[in-house]
Order: structure tokens, then C-alpha cells, then sequence
């Protein structure tokens, strides 16, 4: 009897495994009073929905991580990077807006069969918790909830998965390790450090003139917009000490190096030069990862807080207090996004040498 061709058809309902997905809802409530409570089937769905969303999510993480984790990362790869990176936050916004089908169970709808569901609880989400560690969340910048380390609630063999992946690299430290490589700040014949602080000294002078000079605000008003201005040595004091920056690190207040740092600054302030669009596109969508997480965590508080109020939840914990907080402090690319913060018009800008504007151009020979 010949063997079957590897391209024998298949049928959509056994491709899909259609009976295995749609034969996983079963309700505690029918199981435990004979009589299902309606939207508990709603509940389970929505959660599974959750889960193989996440599933999706760490596998373009995963790629986009090993793609990373390189000595030198293939140039040609960042628009596959990114692309990923993009499908990534496409599925976070459609997670957040799945919340919305949850909030059509009302809260007396969820009273039905919530008294089943104990102690299962979204804290006992594995992949979500591989999402986190992944991305570069650290166990001492964790908000635990009950006081208890969060790989406790999982069996030894996740337990050692977790563990393994906070030993070694997360796409943050990738992200790091890449930008500390990229060459910009060592082209010869442009000291970024010192152009950028001799443009931040002039914009700073320029505003504080200004608002010194105006007869439109009174003097109390003045020197509460001298203050939002700052100097030289309040916001922009790490970018000119490394040793500060250094400090900043060690005491817990930064993470990202202070060549990294350079380095993101850089792509951000000259992001129009050709060379440096890509990878000024890549740490946009890093942020807009980040960024959806907090959203998604935040809304999904606020939906925690509709259905049960005060009331603690499955887990043992005020799960609306728990959700909240770590909308607040898990934000793991937190380094990128302060590179706001040393922003400068374009009009400051250092004009940058010929030479170097060829080296970051596309620039084609006859030869």
C-alpha cells in the first residue's frame, strides 16, 4: 500500500481541531447545580480567546528575540522586526477592546457563577507571566500581589520555563546590547555629547529670555515657567556625566546604559536621516508595545472594579488595586520612553558634517 502524499487534503474542521476548541467550554455551574448560568459560557470564551491571543504574542516575541540575539543583527532583518513588532501591538488593541464584550455581563449577571470559579484566578496566566519576563520585566521591579512571588502558583516544570528566561536576555537587554553597537556616535569629525549640550544650552538661554522678557505674565507666573524650563543640570544632567548616569542606574532611578541612551537619543533627534528610520521606527513600536500593556492592564482594572467593587477577588486579592498598580510601575521600556524628556526642536538641532550626512544618507556611486 503506497504511503499517503505529505500534500494530502484536509478537511477545514480537522486543520482547525474545531471539535477539540468547541468542546472546551464547560461551565462549573452546569457541572455543579445541573443548570448553567448563561454568561458563564461568555466568561470562559472571552479567557480562552485571551490565552490564544498571548500564544500568538510570544511567538512573534520569541522571533523577534532570536533575531536579536546575535552578536550583530542582520540590518536587512529590521523591517521584519518590525513588521512583527507591529502585528504585536494590532493584536494588544484588539485585546483591549475585547474587554468591552466582557463588559456586556453586568455584575449580577457574574454573581450567577463567580462562588465556582474560586481560586482560579487571571494571575494564573502563564503565558501572560512569559509575555512579562520576556519583554524584560525583572522580579525586583515587580508589584506582587498577597506578597508572594508571582511563579508560585505555577507547576515546577513552568516554574523552571520562567526561571530560564530571567536568566538570560530579554528582548530589553537585547534592545540595549543593540543600541550600545549602533555606530552613530562614533563617526569622526562630530562630538555628539558635546554639539547636543551646546544646543540645549542655547534653546534653554532662548526660553528663559524669553520668559524674563514678556509683559504678559506676572512674576510668580514667570518663576513657575522658569521651572518648567529647567537648566543644565536638571533633566538633560545624566546625558552630560556618564558617572552620573552611572549613579542613576545604581541607585535604581535608570536602567538603560548610558551609551544606549546616547544611542536612542541620537535616532530619535536626527530620525529623518535615512539610515536611521528604521531603527527610529523600531523603538517607536517598542513604546507602543509597552504602552498597550499599561492600557490593557488599566482597563482591564477598571473592569475588575464594574464587576466587584471593594469585593476580593478569586485570586485572594483585590485584584482592581493589583491591576492598577501595575499599570503604573511594570512599564519595562520606561528608560525609552523618558528620551522625551532630552528632546530638542529641530530648529536647535547640530548640523551635522557632510561627511556624516552621507554616512547616514543612501549614497550610490558610478563607479
Amino acid at each position: 500500500m503506497s504511503k499517503p502524499s505529505k500534500y494530502s487534503s484536509i478537511h477545514y474542521n480537522s486543520y482547525l481541531q474545531l471539535d477539540k476548541i468547541l468542546d472546551a467550554q464547560k461551565t462549573r455551574s452546569e457541572e455543579l447545580l445541573e443548570k448553567p448560568a448563561h454568561e458563564e459560557t461568555l466568561f470562559i470564551i472571552v479567557h480562552q480567546v485571551y490565552e490564544l491571543w498571548f500564544k500568538q504574542v510570544n511567538h512573534e516575541l520569541h522571533s523577534v528575540h532570536d533575531m536579536f540575539d546575535q552578536k550583530a543583527v542582520d540590518e536587512k532583518n529590521l523591517g521584519v522586526i518590525i513588521g512583527r513588532m507591529d502585528r504585536v501591538i494590532t493584536i494588544l488593541s484588539l485585546l483591549i477592546e475585547q474587554i468591552k464584550v466582557m463588559e456586556t455581563m453586568t455584575p449580577l449577571d457574574f454573581l450567577e457563577f463567580r462562588s465556582f470559579l474560586f481560586p482560579a484566578s487571571g494571575f494564573q496566566s502563564f503565558q501572560f507571566r512569559e509575555l512579562e519576563v520576556l519583554l524584560g520585566l525583572k522580579k525586583q521591579n515587580r508589584h506582587t500581589y498577597n506578597n508572594t512571588p508571582y511563579q508560585e502558583v505555577f507547576d515546577e516544570e513552568k516554574r523552571a520555563k520562567l526561571q530560564a528566561l530571567e536568566d538570560g536576555n530579554s528582548l530589553r537587554d537585547l534592545i540595549e546590547e543593540w543600541l550600545e553597537r549602533t555606530p552613530f556616535l562614533d563617526l569622526e569629525g562630530f562630538n555628539f555629547v558635546d554639539e547636543y549640550k551646546s544646543a540645549v544650552a542655547k534653546m534653554i538661554a532662548t526660553e528663559q529670555a524669553a520668559i524674563k522678557n514678556t509683559d504678559i505674565l506676572s512674576d510668580k507666573y514667570k518663576e513657575m515657567r522658569m521651572k518648567m524650563v529647567g537648566d543644565t543640570d536638571t533633566y538633560f544632567a545624566n546625558i552630560w556625566d556618564e558617572k552620573h548616569h552611572q549613579k542613576l542606574i545604581e541607585d535604581g532611578h535608570l536602567n538603560l546604559s548610558y551609551k544606549a541612551t546616547l544611542a536612542a537619543l541620537f535616532i530619535n533627534l536626527y530620525r529623518d536621516q535615512p539610515i536611521l528610520q528604521l531603527p527610529f521606527q523600531l523603538l517607536t513600536k517598542v513604546l507602543e508595545i509597552d504602552d498597550a500593556i499599561a492600557t490593557w492592564r488599566y482597563r482591564h482594572a477598571q473592569m475588575v472594579m464594574r464587576m466587584l467593587g471593594k469585593k476580593v477577588g478569586t485570586g485572594g486579592s483585590s485584584g482592581h488595586e493589583y491591576l492598577s498598580k501595575t499599570a503604573q510601575v511594570h512599564h519595562i521600556f520606561a528608560d525609552l520612553h523618558n528620551i522625551s524628556t532630552l528632546m530638542i526642536p529641530r530648529s536647535y538641532l547640530p548640523v551635522l558634517p557632510d561627511n556624516m550626512k552621507q554616512k547616514l544618507g543612501f549614497a550610490f556611486s558610478n563607479l
